[in-house]
């Protein structure tokens, strides 16, 4: 009985406890929160801390703590709706919303902890969550700087292409290397990709990355750049580098020598170069060589510019054409190499002309003008007179029937059409010889007596010829156009007018006179004249009164009014 009595009662106080424990469960405080909140380095922190209360009873606290390795700290407290702060780590950067979500102002990497949400609920008894805080810091782009010796493809030990890095970053990035777009994997005894990642004062990370390569005479234009990758929010991000080229070294494997301008063009007189290339790097030594005879060389290294492999060839002659060799020496393994090239200087020389017959030329004679050049390239003639005028095409010229006016310079212009701006003259004279001809002379010349006039005389002849008067006087002589001319100035007397002048003009071949006739205005002939023209004057004067008068008498010319009347009468019928 009484065993029955203690096991009722046993079963009566499990109900109870299970009763409370389901009451309790049914009345729980639930605190939630997000598990990870993210937040850039300086900005403000939002972590939302939300609670259900059994019954919607209000909370009496709301404790903030944080991690600090497996110990928690206390951050603030919430009672009644005030803050009270109680960590001297974030005092002034606290604040909490109306949600109660705690604020975090001026974030620092420091700040990256688990923070702990607990309410306090009284009778329902506490609750807690925790978010862990994530601090990150975008890093600045990468900064690239290239061997600034340059790399040898020779180089017995890797070397180093270029260094990266990046600055400022939370938490460290990583860098990868690229080479023409390609991802650069470290590889043993080839390819080393060292980092070293350094904490700075102010908890940001700077990395930095060396990338260690051999090279290839290839890799002269290749590009590398470096890239930072790091984590935000979930997502990969990448930063890039600029593109930068190496410097490289490599021995020359190919010369190539030139003449500029282009070999077929060059000409006596041009400023000729040769240009030496090499596809090394650096350039080599620059040797230049002419060949002389017997296959020997000169030394041209004194006219060249060695640090570029130019040779400057000035004002070149027909005996600058030859053979030139450039050399070149590779001052790393002292490797010789060489290129010829031959230069060919055109010329035009040896032009002359020729006269047929060269016996000397008289007036109607016929002449024969032959003109020769020697050049390596093919010419073109031409015949100019002393103007420039072009009289003629080809070797040969033909002047028939020669006078003096004929006499003349002509010149042979010859031109190598293929060779722009090559070309020479040979000028001669060609000289018709006779006796003077006098071509114009003052005459007949009207004067008065006493008047100071000038008599003129002009000839032409070869040889040049001379001018002589029978009279004294001031005489001037002077050529116009193959012409000798002659002014003399004589006072006029009576004698003069009289006998009048002469003009003698006397070469080697003979002499030629003309005489010169002077008239007086005042002679009988011309008052005569004059007379003439008063009489006829006057009879025409005569006659035309006469007609006037007639015509007047016959009523055909009216006068006054009535004669006006008469007019518009015989107007209006």
């Amino acid at each position: 009985m009484a065993g029955g009595r203690r096991a009722a009662a046993l079963a009566l106080r499990w109900g109870c406890c299970c009763l409370l424990l389901c009451c309790a469960a049914a009345g729980k405080l639930e605190v939630s929160m997000p598990a990870v909140v993210e937040v850039a380095y300086g900005d403000t922190a939002r972590i939302e801390c939300n609670f259900s209360i059994p019954g919607n009873g209000s909370y009496a606290y709301i404790n903030w703590f944080y991690i600090d390795r497996h110990s928690r700290v206390k951050l603030c407290s919430v009672v009644g709706g005030e803050l009270l702060e109680e960590s001297a780590d974030y005092k002034g950067r606290l604040s909490v919303g109306n949600d109660n979500a705690l604020s975090v102002a001026r974030v620092a990497v420091q700040d990256a902890r688990t923070l702990v949400c607990q309410v306090g609920a009284g009778g329902h008894g506490a609750g807690e969550n925790r978010t862990e805080l994530r601090v990150y810091k975008i890093p600045e782009a990468p900064e690239i700087v290239a061997s600034r010796g340059g790399i040898s493809v020779q180089s017995r030990d890797i070397p180093q292409v270029a260094s990266c890095v990046s600055r400022n970053s939370f938490p460290p990035p990583n860098i990868t290397w690229h080479k023409n777009g390609e991802q650069l994997q470290a590889e043993e005894n080839k390819v080393k990709i060292p980092e070293i990642v350094t904490r700075e004062s102010s908890w940001l990370y700077t990395v930095s990355s060396s990338l260690f390569a051999y090279v290839t005479r290839e890799d002269r234009d290749s590009l590398y750049h470096c890239t930072v990758h790091y984590w935000l929010r979930g997502q990969r991000h990448a930063v890039e580098s600029q593109r930068v080229k190496v410097t490289v070294f490599y021995p020359a494997q190919h010369v190539t020598l030139r003449v500029l301008p282009s070999p077929a063009l060059v000409k006596e007189g041009d400023d000729v170069r040769l240009v030496c290339e090499a596809d090394g790097n650096p350039a080599p030594v620059f040797s230049f060589y002419k060949r002389e005879l017997e296959d020997s060389w000169q030394d041209v290294t004194s006219l060249a510019d060695t640090s570029t492999g130019v040779l400057n060839l000035q004002d070149v002659k027909k005996s600058s054409s030859g053979l030139y060799r450039c050399q070149t020496l590779d001052l790393d393994d002292m490797r010789q190499l060489e290129k010829d090239v031959e230069l060919v200087v055109n010329y035009i020389e040896g032009v002359s002309v020729k006269m047929d017959p060269s016996s000397p030329l008289r007036e109607g004679d016929s002449v024969r003008l032959s003109c020769n050049a020697d050049s390596p390239v093919d010419l073109d003639f031409q015949w100019r007179d002393a103007k420039g005028r072009k009289v003629a095409e080809g070797k040969q010229l033909l002047l028939s029937n020669l006078t003096f006016e004929t006499s003349s310079n002509f010149s042979c212009k010859v031109t190598a059409h293929s060779v722009p701006g090559l070309e020479k003259s040979k000028q001669v004279a060609v000289a018709v010889q006779g006796k003077p001809r006098i071509v114009s002379i003052s005459s007949p010349l009207y004067v008065r007596q006493d008047e100071v006039v000038n008599l003129t005389c002009k000839a032409i002849a070869f040889p040049r010829p001379s001018v002589q008067w029978n009279i004294n006087g001031t005489a001037h002589e002077y050529m116009e156009n193959q012409h000798i001319a002659s002014n003399l100035t004589v006072r006029v007397d009576h004698d003069l007018l009289r006998a009048g002048a002469m003009c003698r003009v006397t070469n080697a071949l003979g002499t030629s006179e003309k005489h010169i006739q002077l008239l007086d205005h005042k002679t009988p002939e011309s008052k005569g004249v004059i007379i003439v023209a008063i009489i006829v004057c006057i009879l025409v004067v005569a006659v035309l009164g006469s007609v006037i008068y007639f015509l007047h008498k016959k009523g055909k010319i009216p006068c006054g009014r009535a004669g006006k009347q008469d007019i518009a009468r015989n107007t209006s019928i």
